[in-house]
């Protein structure tokens, strides 16, 4: 009589007759936030001018930090957008930054957008400015490229 009374305890204790959890439906994750960049970044004007100097430093900090997504050509086939299936702009079309401000592109390479990491402090002011000189030097060249239409 007592083996039973003790393996009926032991289970008790283990929780074997506790009712099962209820099951949760997985929570859906709640949508991202719409990306909206401050009215007082968006009109802060370019203060710095593009040199050949600036653009040869820049083109080389672009090569390690933002041409693996948005490829070394500016066109936005990089070997990562392309194995995560990203959709990159094409900044050698002169359209894909035609809306955009000096003032946005700083702040997108300084803060981030979406999965793109922000430079933040990794890069001075006067070093993003001269990357958004850079970027917007894309568009440029291909039209030099394409000649007069």
């Amino acid at each position: 009589m007592l083996k039973p009374f003790l393996l009926f305890s032991a289970l008790a204790l283990t929780g074997a007759f506790a009712p099962a959890p209820p099951t949760q439906e997985p929570a859906s994750p709640a949508p991202a936030p719409a990306f909206k960049i401050p009215a007082e970044a968006a009109s802060q004007a370019n203060p710095v001018r593009p040199s050949a100097e600036s653009l040869a430093h820049s083109k080389k900090v672009y090569g390690y930090e933002c041409a693996v997504c948005h490829g070394d050509d500016g066109s936005g086939a990089g070997d990562m957008a392309k194995s995560m299936k990203a959709k990159m702009p094409d900044f050698r079309d002169p359209s894909a930054l035609k809306g955009r401000t000096d003032g946005e592109l700083f702040y997108i390479i300084k803060n981030g957008k979406g999965e793109m990491d922000g430079e933040g402090q990794r890069l001075k002011p006067d070093d993003t400015w001269n990357m958004v000189n850079y970027v917007r030097s894309f568009a440029k060249l291909q039209a030099a490229v394409r000649g007069p239409a």
